[in-house]
């Protein structure tokens, strides 16, 4: 899926929705582009592969208390009084559930998981749209509320009496794709007994606590009801203290030696990592579609929405790359699903937005394996992966820059809707901020800028305090006239140098009002690096058997 080419194919580079959506690597989709978080946040799509045994998994890490409007949900009430899903529901506040998106918020249960997905593709938009201002946000985001959608509309109904059909037919059709099945493919595997062995150890010591959905019985003695809501960073630090431990180790050893270790085994855990451990992007855990009162809080449990701060990160300016510290907000955000590992030789690029490795659009397994052998080496080798072109080492990774001039244009239907009083009359006020007929235009953008310090722009304060509502829409009004009066005072002739000296120049207040100031997209994941407190680093002969290992599944 190549989102550029699908929805803004004919736009210009100069339109900033251009340059926007050019972030998204092939293969990734920023989920709440329409229903707008104001963060953007492109992350690939969930393999569908051994979905089987990851409702198992479910049974250890995913049990999720509901109340208010996400006990709605079909199949709490109806659906869940026989058959092959039975034993994953228990009435009439818990369900014992697979987390979906990649922040794990989706964790109402499995059904509800494909319910959500239906309105978020626009299939209800009757409904949907009421509740927010599309794409360009602005305005306060109200819950779909799943009563309200049963009360109104055949078409919900009619997808809620479907997706259990639907929910089988996953169970059905998510078998793995190995490379020794694949034309070809047997001559990209190591038939060197010692060297896969070695592989499976170090699989074992490294990678299985997050990546393996079989695990030692020895921590199933961690309760399920604390791996969960406010105490769940306790619980998650525990389990994490205990795979370092030798008698783990070496159980898990066995558990990846053994002849059946892949079969049904859905390589991930349901577990959700903090971003402090993973330190990887934090646009993705920092999304806020599913927080209590937002549009998906149907969809979300209890339990999610009382999760604790994982405490602070690490971000950098992105035109200085001096490092500061930022504290990730409580509530839901802040953590990050595993991936699995299913077939992971076919789905290069990595990390969870495709930005970790080249990408080619050949799908030949030749093909295949050479983008699998660059990915996981800049996985394993982290030295080895794409620098920013204007920062280099200064900075952890790459930074989505723009590419060409290019303008932010709001028309007055979508400015807003705390901006939209400040236009029209008192448009007179603010020729700067707005052009005669109420639009708003933002430029000369240069070439260099951080695509998300723009894209990433707070409009409306977390708060229903009016007072700090107000305040915050003055520092923003502030800050966008400020911004377009000094883009303004530069002769048509300025240099793309001279434009990102003004930005430069506001990166403060700019950083102030980012919902997500981390810009480096390809960074963490550091296991096995060194990198990573009281993690020893792999040889580079372990990292080899490793990847030869990673290959058969």
């Amino acid at each position: 899926m190549w989102v550029d080419r699908l929805f803004v194919y004919d736009t210009r580079p100069d339109n900033f929705m251009f340059q926007l959506v050019h972030t998204y690597r092939p293969g990734s989709m920023d989920t709440s582009l329409v229903s707008t978080d104001n963060i953007n946040n492109p992350r690939t799509m969930n393999a569908i592969y051994n979905l089987g045994a990851r409702l198992e998994q479910g049974r250890r890490w995913g049990r999720e208390t509901l109340t208010g409007g996400q006990l709605n949900n079909k199949q709490f009430n109806d659906f869940v009084s026989s058959g092959p899903l039975t034993h994953y529901f228990e009435k009439p506040n818990t369900s014992w559930t697979p987390r979906v998106l990649k922040d794990g918020s989706d964790s109402v249960g499995a059904l509800g998981a494909l319910n959500r997905v239906y309105l978020n593709i626009g299939l209800f938009s009757e409904e949907w749209l009421l509740h927010f201002n599309a794409v360009a946000g602005g305005k306060p985001i109200t819950p779909i509320e799943i009563a309200v959608a049963e009360r109104n509309s055949a078409y919900w109904q009619a997808t809620e009496a479907q997706t259990p059909a639907t929910a089988l037919f996953f169970l059905k059709a998510s078998q793995p794709h190995r490379l020794k099945d694949a034309p070809g493919g047997a001559k990209y595997l190591s038939t060197d007994k010692a060297v896969l062995d070695r592989g499976k150890q170090v699989f074992a010591d490294t990678c299985a606590r997050c990546h393996s959905s079989k695990l030692p019985k020895s921590v199933e003695g961690l309760d399920p009801a604390g791996c969960a809501g406010s105490g769940y960073l306790g619980c998650w630090n525990r389990y994490w203290a205990s795979t370092k431990t030798d008698q783990f180790k070496q159980q898990m050893r066995a558990i990846v030696s053994a002849t059946d270790f892949l079969d049904g085994n859905y390589l991930s855990t349901e577990a959700r990592v903090p971003v402090t451990l993973l330190q990887t992007n934090a646009c993705s855990p920092l999304a806020t579609n599913a927080l209590a009162g937002n549009i998906w809080d149907n969809f979300s449990s209890q339990s999610y929405k009382d999760l604790p701060s994982v405490g602070e990160i690490t971000v950098h300016d992105p035109f200085t790359g001096a490092p500061r510290s930022y504290v990730m907000p409580a509530g839901g955000r802040g953590y990050t699903r595993p991936p699995s590992l299913v077939s992971a030789w076919s789905t290069a690029p990595y990390l969870l937005n495709n930005s970790l490795g080249p990408f080619d659009q050949d799908p030949s397994v030749d093909a295949r394996m050479r983008v699998f052998s660059a990915s996981i080496e800049q996985l394993l080798w982290p030295e080895r992966r794409e620098r920013d072109k204007l920062l280099g080492d200064k900075v952890p990774g790459v930074i989505d820059r723009t590419t060409t001039r290019s303008f932010i244009r709001i028309p007055v239907g979508y400015v807003p809707e705390i901006l939209r009083p400040l236009s029209g009359p008192a448009h007179d006020l603010l020729p700067q901020l707005f052009d005669a007929n109420g639009d708003i235009t933002i430029g000369p953008i240069p070439a260099g800028i951080p695509v998300n310090l723009l894209a990433n722009f707070q409009p409306l304060a977390e708060t229903r305090d009016p007072l700090e509502r107000l305040a915050h829409v003055e520092k923003l009004v502030r800050l966008l006239v400020r911004l377009k009066a000094d883009l303004l005072r530069l002769p048509s002739t300025a240099s793309d140098e001279d434009l990102r000296q003004v930005f430069s120049n506001l990166a403060k207040p700019m950083l102030e009002l980012s919902k997500c100031p981390d810009f480096a997209v390809n960074r963490g994941h550091y296991f096995g690096t060194g990198q990573i407190a009281d993690e020893p680093a792999l040889s580079d002969d372990d990292k080899r058997a490793l990847i030869e290992f990673i290959k058969t599944f």
